[in-house]
Order: C-alpha cells, then structure tokens, then sequence
C-alpha cells in the first residue's frame, strides 16, 4: 500500500499553487484593462519595469509586496464580488434575470457547499474503508470541497451573467433599429417600446417589457430607464437609455441616434469577431510549428539518411 505523507502532500500543493501563479498569472497571460490599453496613447511610453516604479508601499516588504499586489487586488475584487452585501448581489441576480431574493440565493450557496462537502465525505469514507486513510488530506479535502462549492454557484452566477449580457448585446442592433422605425414613423418613447415588445422575444425585449410594466403602473417612464440603466453594466445600453432620456425630456429627434448606437454595436461586434479571429490564428500555429512542420521535416530528410545508410 503506498502512503503519502503530510509533507508530501503540502509540498505537492505549494508546488502546484507556484506553477499556477507562474503559468496563469504572470502579466503576458492577465487579460489587459481598458486603462492599459490606452495609456500609450495618453503619454509617452514608460519602458521601466512596473515593479521597480516607485509606487507607496503600506507594508515592511517592499519589492516583495509591489510583485503580490495585482494578486491581492484581484483577490479583494473577488471578495468584492461574494461579499454577503444584499445589494450587489440583488443586483447580479437582476443582471442574470433570476427572480431570487437574496436570500434564495444564499441558501443555494449553502446547499451546494452542503453537497460537495457530503461527496467528498462519501469519498473520504469509501477510501478508508478500503485502508487508504490519511487525516490531514481527508480533512483539507472535505473542508475545501465544501468552501469550494460555496464559491462555484458564485462563480456560476457570474457565468450566468455574462451570458445574458451577450445574449442582449447581440439583439440590441435590431431591436434599435425596429425603435427607431416605430419613432420615425411618428410613435412616442413609450410606443415604441410597446412595439418593440410585442414584435420581439429575448432578453432585451424583456427588460423592455418590465420598463413598460412599471410605466403602465405609474412611474415615470425616465425613472424606469434610469433603473434599468443602473442594473446594467453594458455601455452601449447605458448610451441607449440616455438617449431616450434626452429625447423625452428634451424633444430632441430620437430616430437618428438610436440607429447610430445599433451601427457602433455592429462595428463593435466586427472588431471583436476580428481580435478573437487574430487570437485563435495565433493559436493555430501551435499544432502547425510543432506537429505538422516536424514530420514534414522527417519525410523529407529520412529517403536520403536510408539512402545515406544503405550506402548508395
């Protein structure tokens, strides 16, 4: 029977744990910021390394703390993102479109923890059971499982959002371009938007039917887009809101602009078709440079090393 000792066992981890922050963390590999990206155009190009700038450190460990910290920022980003605060997680289960409390949702982080931490308990009894028992591991692994499993239904949340995002980003050309023909043709904002509902089905078009719910109960028709601006992160749709807001409360022409914001979501869409197309090109001369270029190589030196061999 082999046995793994303790010590193995968290060297092995804090081996694996180095690797991952090396590989998967290191700056080539960061996605980079909007920030990043146009700070060249901003000023001139700084080419001292940002670990060496001299930023205020608030700890004794100087280099050290200046190379952790994009670790700890995004650290404290993902506590952010799972702190127990009701209103930004009331607000990402908005932005997914789940109707849950916030409470609801909690007791779902509570019952998936539950889960894993029963699984890997089953697994940890069937592996004694069977002789293959070691305290320290059974217990790291239950206890991670379990917190595992409380970070996941967070994490899947997340996924769930931005998959709604997407979802709503792809149908908001055409349903600015259908507003924009239901005002050009002498409909108001609010008929409009009724137009728009009853012609259209996805998640946009329900977002717009909860506006025109909540106008048709007596609010405001700008309050309900303000609302909905604040529930959204997406750029576009924040512009597109508060072009509707100009327009009703300042009687500005709305047709134009609405079809201008759906012809920038266009180009926008183009420009990401095109960089995920560059990504994946790149990608693509990996099996090429070191698969298919090798054996080309080896087909066409080895009839002359046989011939060399042979003799001829």
């Amino acid at each position: 029977m082999i046995t793994v000792s303790p010590a193995a066992a968290v060297c092995g981890a804090v081996l694996g744990i180095g690797l991952w922050l090396v590989i998967f963390r290191s700056p080539i590999m960061r996605a980079t910021t909007l920030a990043q990206r146009i700070e060249p155009q901003l000023k001139s190009q700084n080419l001292e390394s940002r670990l060496l700038s001299g930023e205020h450190t608030l700890t004794p460990f100087g280099p050290l703390e200046r190379i952790l910290r994009p670790f700890i920022r995004d650290g404290i980003a993902a506590l952010g993102k799972m702190s127990p605060a009701p209103g930004a997680t009331a607000r990402r289960l908005a932005q997914a479109g789940i109707n849950k409390s916030v409470i609801d949702f909690r007791a779902e982080q509570v019952i998936w923890a539950a889960a894993g931490f029963a699984l890997t308990s089953a697994i940890v009894a069937v592996g004694a059971a069977a002789g293959r028992f070691n305290a320290l591991l059974a217990a790291v692994a239950i206890i991670g499982s379990g917190i595992s499993g409380f970070i996941v239904r967070d994490y899947w949340l997340g996924v769930q959002v931005r998959r709604r995002e997407e979802r709503m980003m792809a149908e908001f050309p055409s349903l600015a371009e259908l507003m924009a023909l239901a005002v050009g043709a002498g409909e108001s904002a609010t008929g409009a938007l009724d137009r728009v509902c009853r012609s259209a089905r996805g998640e946009l078009s329900k977002e717009f039917s909860t506006i025109l719910a909540e106008t048709r109960a007596g609010k405001p028709l700008v309050n309900a887009l303000q609302e909905f601006s604040a529930r959204t992160d997406l750029a576009p749709l924040v512009r597109f809101v508060d072009g509707i807001v100009v327009a009703v409360e300042r009687g500005t022409p709305l047709a134009d602009v609405l079809r201008a914001q759906a012809q920038d979501v266009r180009d926008t869409a183009k420009r990401d078709l095109m960089e995920a197309a560059g990504k994946k090109e790149i990608a693509m001369m990996v099996p090429l440079v070191f698969g298919v270029l090798p054996l080309t190589v080896v087909f066409a030196v080895f009839p002359g090393i046989s011939a060399i061999s042979l003799g001829l």
